[in-house]
């Protein structure tokens, strides 16, 4: 059993070092205006950032979102870091996006995934799901779920990267 510990925490500490350097892979996605963009040159003019999937059907989704929005003014003033919203909606709840962007009056970079063709290239399983990006363009921080006040570490997470 001993044995088993070792191997699990050395593949959970290969799998941390590997998230920890990973870059962005090249999935062509859409914004909400058609235009398409490629998602390993997403940046933020080497400012940290953050990527956030979401469905629009998805509560703790929508509540992660609507908490980054109530405090995004103050952290874009402080940091200047901004957050890239993807959507994995499908068929239907496709057509729903935009119109929840809007009356949420969420200011982030949308872009629709709704083949969860980038939230599969980045080994992603369930929404909520957030990633922090360095200045760089590396994954620096990775996690799953939603609870209320989680959203603190984003900003701990980016006022640690930009004191790097």
């Amino acid at each position: 059993m001993k044995s088993f510990k070792t191997i699990a925490a050395a593949l959970l500490m290969s799998l941390a070092a590997f998230t920890a350097e990973a870059q962005l892979p090249s999935v062509q996605l859409k914004d909400l205006q058609g235009k398409t963009v490629d998602t390993s040159k997403l940046s933020n003019d080497g400012k940290p950032f953050v990527i956030t999937f979401f469905a629009s059907w998805c509560k703790p989704c929508n509540r992660e979102l609507k908490a980054i929005h109530e405090v995004y003014p103050d952290w874009q003033e402080e940091t200047g870091m901004k957050v890239v919203a993807i959507s994995v909606d499908t068929g239907q709840n496709a057509s729903k996006v935009k119109p929840t962007v809007d009356a949420e009056g969420w200011e982030y970079d949308i872009l629709l995934d709704p083949n969860s063709d980038f939230m599969r290239a980045m080994g992603i399983q369930m929404i909520p799901h957030c990633l922090i990006v360095d200045g760089d363009g590396n994954i620096a921080d990775s996690r799953s779920g939603y609870t209320e006040g989680a959203e603190t570490h984003i900003i701990e997470k980016i006022r640690e990267l930009q004191n790097k």
